[in-house]
Parts: C-alpha cells; structure tokens; sequence
C-alpha cells in the first residue's frame, strides 16, 4: 500500500501548479516514503487540468480525477479522499498557502500514533476586520455547535486511512468537513504555523462566500437555531402577557386609556420580524432535508488520468458520476 496520499483540490491553478509540484516533491522525496500525489480539478476555466494531464504522463505518482463543473471545494476533498490509496492521507490546497515543507513533519507525528494531525495556521497578515469577524464566529460556534472547530484548524491536515474511511462514511449532500474531522473523533494533535500569502492568483474565497460557509456551518451540526426560534416565541408570549395584565390593572385603577398607535404599530412590525425570521430559520432547515432526499450524487467525473492517453475529447464522453 502507498504510504501517503497528498490530496489537492485545484480550482484555477495553472499559474502555481508547477510550482506546488516541485515543492511537495522535494518535501517528500528526502523521508524515502511512498506516495501519491492526487489532484481533483474542480471544473476549472483555466489550463489546470491540461498541466495535470502533463504531470500524470510524466510521473506515475501523479493521479487527477477533473469534474464536469465546478462542485465546489468539499465535492473535491471528498472525491480525492475517495481515489486515496495512501496509508495516510494528506489535504491541502494547490497555492502555497499550505506549507508543503511542514508534511515531513505530520509524517513524523502521524508516526507516534495520531490519526490526525493539524496544521493550525495563525492570523498573521490578515486584515482587522477580518480577523475579528473570524473570531467572533468561531467564539459562536464552539458555544452553539455540537462539535468542536477550532480557529486555525482548517483543511490542511493529515488523517490516517481509518479515519478516511470514517469520513467517507458519513452520506450528506450538504458537506461542512471542519466539523465532519471533528465530529468522527479520533486522536487528534495540532501544531501551530505563521500564515502564508498566495503565491499567484487570487483567493476564490470572497466576503460573500465565506459568509454562505459559516452559515452551513452552524446549521449543519445543531438545531439550535429552531430551539432558539421556540424560546423566542415563548418570551414574547409572556412579555405580551404581563403587557396585557399591566393594562388591565391600569385600566381598573386609572380608567380606560386610549391605546397608543405607536405601541400598536411597533408590536405589529416586532411580531412580524420575529415570525419572518423564524420561517426563515425552519424553511432554511427544510430546504437541507429536501436537498438531501434528491440523493444527488456530490460530483460528475469528467476524466481520469487513466483517460489521459486516449484521444482528445475520449476522456469527455466517460462521464460518471460520484456517488453520496
């Protein structure tokens, strides 16, 4: 069995794939273990996939599986971790911002008996508002989710085959790996590392973006937000109680008082808020349930590296499908 696999979700790349190569090479070829390198092209618009073909027929430990479209970073790590063949298994990103240099070291502590061994970046470099958004959301998550995500703790990480294989068990269409690595257990060590710029290109990963991922986030591993939603009608019901017993007792001890437009008008449009958001908050959870019952498969295979050496365009018509 390979000893290692590197798995590597590519999304427009073409500018730093090479570059990547060559330094995860030159990290993993001194410690004499046998690897693989298994490169996922997202549906990219650039020439990422025609440099893994080159790298595939130039380096048989190069493999590559290109989607149809992109299916986004998750459908990624879940089809590389499939086509891992490696004893361990190694994820990270094609643009540097994950030191190749550091893997000889989740080698060594994956040696002493973890099955996962994180690289927690730190916030150096980062803008202010970034940073404290950043915080302020993992301070809300590790309060209202049911498992534990640890700021820093990304992708970048190292899980044994056992572990790999507990991940692939788990079904969802509606993937959040952060609390996936954390929710199957296993023994867990991390280690800190000073944050890396892009080595070309831009990040995919704007305001918008990141906000749609925090939010799946929190609703993929709790329904806390329903309980709140329950909890909040429940104080309004008896804040709008003890309001009526007030007015009834003013009423007997002061008269019949003429009721006040803006008291009228800012319950009306406060019970209305709270009413929309709630929906909200159930039609969101609804929508997940009815994502998941399509059982869509989580990704189409344009090509392998196996279709690498057919004619041009053969790899196109072999369309599959990854199943959930």
């Amino acid at each position: 069995m390979v000893e290692i696999s590197v798995v590597v979700p590519c999304f427009d790349e073409c500018e730093v794939i090479d570059v990547f190569h060559e330094a995860v090479l030159a990290a993993l070829e001194p410690t004499g273990a046998d690897f693989e390198l298994c490169y996922v092209d997202d549906g990219s618009r650039d020439a990422t996939v025609d440099r893994l073909r080159e790298l595939a027929r130039a380096d048989a430990r190069v493999r590559y599986t290109s989607f149809s479209r992109n299916f986004g970073k998750e459908s990624a790590m879940l089809a590389g971790m499939r086509m891992a063949r490696g004893a361990a298994v190694v994820l990270m990103d094609a643009d540097l911002q994950h030191p190749p240099e550091l893997l000889p070291r989740m080698l060594e502590l994956h040696q002493h008996g973890y099955d996962q061994v994180v690289a927690q970046r730190d916030r150096s470099g980062e803008g202010a508002v970034r940073r404290a958004f950043s915080r302020t959301y993992y301070r809300l998550v590790r309060r209202f989710m049911d498992v534990e995500v640890v700021d820093g703790a990304g992708d970048f990480r190292l899980l044994s085959r056992r572990a790999v294989e507990a991940v692939l068990t788990l079904p969802e269409s509606n993937r959040f790996s952060k609390g996936l690595f954390s929710w199957i257990g296993f023994d867990t060590v991390s280690f800190r590392y000073e944050n890396v710029e892009r080595a070309a290109g831009a990040s995919k990963w704007g305001g918008r973006r990141l906000l749609n991922y925090g939010i799946d986030g929190l609703l993929s591993f709790n329904s806390r937000p329903l309980r709140l939603a329950i909890h909040t009608g429940l104080w309004l019901f008896l804040s709008a109680f003890a309001y009526a017993l007030w007015i009834v007792a003013n009423a007997l001890l002061d008269g019949v008082d003429t009721p006040g437009y803006a008291t009228l008008i800012t319950a009306i449009v406060g019970l209305s808020g709270v009413q929309l958001a709630t929906l909200g908050v159930i039609g969101e959870y609804v929508g997940r349930i009815y994502h998941e019952a399509k059982r869509r498969p989580h990704y189409v295979v344009r090509e392998t590296e196996r279709d690498a050496g057919r004619r041009p365009g053969a790899g196109r018509s072999a369309a599959r499908a990854g199943r959930p």
